[in-house]
């Protein structure tokens, strides 16, 4: 079983009096939280609290761009070309950052939200530009994609990624996440055992096939209404099992000196 792994999991989204999600509850219990940006969610006084919360809780904080959808959670289709999507991306990730900076919060990745991460896992051209948009503004923050053949062939461009499953979200036959409009409360020890899966290197999909999966963070959403029982259940599950989390940043630089081991001993292997 795989022996390290991010948890994260959605935050600020909650948007004037409309309140949505547990933050205080929610962001202790993983490594790393992704902060709506204003579009889908989310609004400056939010953006704010959600990023103290996590930094007194010494939880990594990112960025959850979405579509500018707030009628529809930004959970609903638009078409953007590469350009517009990275535009769009940097355009919040800006807005996140500038009051990170005031709060002395280091913004540590970015995860598109909902439709738009939707985007990014159907179009190779769209998350590549997504992510070299914001490596180009960020040198070395990561962009977050769904674990599959697009987070591989972003990640072969030199973009940095970091390789994501869900624990409360079920999958296609193909490896696609099947998004729910409106979150329902969710068993937290089936979660939990799926959160298990994926370390395992694979998870069942609604059809009962074996769908691989080689992730390097694994996420909870926020607006789910009992999604600090399945936070807790989900890190509990990992821990007993003898697994580290760490935050994103953690998780790849081990991924990194361990790919460079394994080519170091096939180097050295004999002919």
């Amino acid at each position: 079983m795989q022996e390290l792994v991010d948890l994260n999991a959605d935050a600020g989204e909650s948007f004037g009096r409309w309140k949505l999600g547990d933050d205080e509850r929610v962001i202790p219990l993983v490594t790393s939280v992704n902060i709506a940006c204003g579009w889908h969610a989310g609004d400056p006084a939010t953006m704010r609290e959600s990023l103290r919360i996590a930094r007194d809780a010494g939880v990594a904080a990112g960025a959850h761009p979405g579509f500018p959808d707030l009628t529809g959670f930004g959970r609903r289709a638009l078409a953007m070309s590469p350009r517009e999507a990275a535009d769009a991306c940097l355009y919040q990730f800006g807005a996140l950052r500038a009051l990170a900076d005031e709060l002395g919060v280091p913004i540590t990745h970015v995860k598109p939200h909902g439709a738009f991460y939707g985007l990014t896992s159907r179009e190779p051209e769209v998350a590549a530009a997504v992510g070299e948009a914001v490596a180009a503004a960020a040198p070395g923050v990561p962009v977050v994609l769904l674990a599959g053949p697009t987070a591989d062939r972003v990640a072969e461009r030199g973009v940095p990624v970091v390789r994501e499953a869900f624990a409360d979200l079920d999958y296609d036959e193909t490896g696609r996440i099947i998004i729910e409009p409106n979150p329902v409360a969710k068993d937290p020890r089936a979660c939990a055992e799926q959160a298990l899966a994926v370390l395992r290197g694979a998870v069942t999909s609604v059809r009962g096939g074996e769908v691989p999966v080689a992730a390097d963070s694994i996420c909870l959403h926020g607006d789910r209404p009992n999604a600090a029982e399945v936070a807790r259940a989900v890190r509990d599950a990992l821990t007993a099992e003898g697994v580290r989390l760490a935050p994103m940043r953690e998780v790849l630089a081990a991924r990194g000196a361990g790919a460079a081991t394994e080519a170091g001993r096939s180097a050295t292997a004999p002919a």
